[in-house]
């Protein structure tokens, strides 16, 4: 086997779920999305957004991040 700097890359097979969100939050995401648009000049689906906003929400957690190296 090569030895190689790069080691292997996880498994990165998207996993696909379904949430029910009040219609408040889902107004918020709409407006969310539309001035996304408006700063980038690029439209994209709610959907699209979701995952990069769950994911910036958990990297700026503190809290999370600690409890997560101690596990």
């Amino acid at each position: 086997m090569a030895d190689l700097k790069l080691p292997q890359l996880p498994d990165r097979t998207p996993v696909k779920l379904s949430i029910a969100v009040l219609p408040d939050l889902h107004q918020a995401l709409i407006d969310y999305a539309a001035l996304y648009a408006q700063t980038y000049d690029r439209d994209e689906p709610v959907a699209e957004l979701i995952p990069a906003m769950l994911a910036a929400f958990l990297e700026s957690d503190k809290g999370f991040a600690r409890s997560r190296i101690r596990s």
